[in-house]
């Protein structure tokens, strides 16, 4: 996989598809690999650009603190070294959280936004359900199985757990067949994820937006739908049913049907794109 040099780090992506660019930003403790199931119908339309955050898979892992807005600097600087002039963006999550500040920080630089699971700003619930993450994962010293055991119940519906055990176990297979994160990247990363407070960006942030929820997600509800909204002038808000955290597995046609949708309506070329900007 090709690797760029950004900000005295070593920033890992893998690049498929054709068309208009679109980068893919991973989650807490995931790699570029975290998208597969999106990747596989995205690539038909996009140019993607799936990667490593720094702490991640086969980038670099430097020590000391950094927020979620170096790692939104971290894509910034990414897309100028490949020669992105300006990209569709995509992140679940951290992944959100990172893609909120680029958009805030880079507006000329992003065509769409998709932020799917996302916060405006770290309350004491999301605080304390992360740290918890961290505490199981000195215990178990593997964050690969730290994931599996402690983050994939926030993420999946208990009726997923029980109607498809062997797709779980598949999961779980996938996590544990990437590169492991380090405990110490993990610790890293996830105390950027406590760290994170973008409530007063939002209004910076002008690309069309597309923001959404699983409906029975516990972990970022609901109860941040309306503070995003507001905060985004140019978006639209959708609800995946029957879903928790991860929509893009729970439901993975309709994830990929509707958020594919979004993007081509605001292709460069597209008629509503222009309409908008004119």
């Amino acid at each position: 996989m090709p690797k760029a040099q950004v900000n005295h780090v070593t920033i890992n992506y893998d690049q498929q598809g054709t068309g208009e660019p679109l980068i893919l930003i991973p989650y807490l403790a995931a790699d570029s690999a975290c998208y597969a199931f999106q990747v596989a119908e995205y690539a038909k339309q996009f140019t993607c650009f799936s990667l490593d955050l720094r702490g991640t898979g086969e980038s670099s892992q430097p020590e000391g603190d950094y927020s979620v807005e170096d790692l939104a600097d971290d894509v910034a600087a990414f897309m100028q070294a490949v020669g992105i002039r300006k990209a569709h963006v995509s992140g679940l999550s951290l992944g959100a959280a990172v893609g909120m500040w680029l958009a805030a920080k880079h507006p000329d630089r992003v065509q769409s936004l998709s932020l799917h699971g996302a916060w405006p700003r770290t309350d004491r619930f999301i605080k304390l359900l992360v740290e918890n993450w961290q505490i199981v994962a000195k215990a178990l010293n593997d964050i690969p199985e730290m994931v599996i055991r402690a983050i994939f119940p926030w993420c999946f519906t208990p009726e997923l757990y029980a109607d498809k055990p062997q797709y779980i176990q598949a999961l779980s297979d996938f996590v544990r067949s990437r590169p492991p994160q380090s405990v110490a990247s993990f610790m890293q990363q996830s105390n950027a994820v406590i760290a994170h407070d973008a409530e007063l960006q939002l209004d910076r942030i002008t690309a069309p937006t597309l923001i959404t929820f699983g409906e029975k997600d516990a972990a970022t509800s609901t109860r941040f739908a309306e503070p995003l909204k507001n905060g985004i002038r140019n978006s639209d808000l959708l609800i995946f049913r029957g879903c928790a955290h991860a929509a893009l597995y729970e439901q993975v046609e309709e994830f990929n049907s509707r958020t594919l949708e979004f993007m081509r309506m605001h292709s460069a070329g597209s008629a509503t794109s222009s309409a908008r900007s004119a």
